[in-house]
């Protein structure tokens, strides 16, 4: 998997500050719809936002690394109950990755 040095962390975290979120973990938690639409985003935009209601910091935290473990995608950022993830396009879909700006 890719990884991200500072620099390229901090230039998502700033590319995510103005979109919203695309799903909302209420209190079913992470289920195979969750799931799906989370792969749906990430496809279509490379970094989302995702919205916790419920758990506390150790949950929340333990919710992202397991997205991004089922999802093979970077964490990007968590605070309070938003979490930022990112995965590039690969190769498989007839893309290269695409250079961080």
């Amino acid at each position: 998997m890719l990884k991200l040095n500072a620099s390229q962390r901090r230039s998502l975290a700033a590319r995510a500050h103005h979109i919203n979120p695309i799903v909302i973990i209420g209190k079913d938690g992470l289920s195979a719809g969750v799931i799906s639409e989370l792969n749906k985003g990430l496809s279509s935009h490379e970094l989302i936002k995702i919205k916790i209601l419920n758990g506390d910091r150790k949950a929340r935290t333990f919710i992202l690394e397991e997205i991004c473990q089922k999802l093979d995608a970077l964490p990007i950022n968590h605070i309070g109950r938003i979490l930022v993830i990112y995965r590039p396009e690969t190769e498989e879909k007839g893309q290269l990755l695409k250079p961080l700006k």
